[in-house]
């Protein structure tokens, strides 16, 4: 699913009215654009350290056990959270099964010019590639 597919998604049965029915992945574009140069650093970090080569941002609204937390909603007064991790830990975890690791890999996009973002939403969680701004 690509970054259009999931901004023009909207939330279902959320059972609140809701104004314009504005999917909350508009706010996370948002939030990427804010966020993208520490991600971008980050990324950098996790592969210069030689942790991964493939770093993969978790975006959520909630408390989830993966990865470690960079940037947090309630202190930068954003919608979204921001944990950073690895493909490793994906597949360690059970969230990308081992026998889909090289499939993954065929689709993960260069991680110096994209984030590869695992959106997790009410509805569910998908992976989006967010393109850094170009220098």
């Amino acid at each position: 699913m690509d970054r259009e597919e999931l901004l023009s998604a909207t939330p279902e049965g959320s059972g609140e009215p809701q104004k314009k029915q504005q999917s909350p992945l508009v706010s996370l574009e948002k939030d990427l654009e804010f966020y993208a140069d520490a991600i971008k650093e980050v990324a950098i970090e996790i592969m210069v350290e030689g942790i991964s080569s493939h770093p993969i941002f978790i975006a959520h609204q909630h408390e989830v056990s993966i990865g470690e937390i960079i940037l947090n909603k309630e202190e930068l007064n954003t919608d979204w959270t921001i944990q950073a991790s690895t493909l490793e830990e994906f597949v360690e975890k059970g969230i990308i099964n081992k026998e889909k690791y090289e499939p993954f890999l065929k689709v993960y996009k260069k991680p110096e010019n994209y984030m590869c973002v695992f959106v997790i939403v009410p509805e569910g969680a998908n992976f989006i590639y967010y393109p850094y701004k170009k220098v």
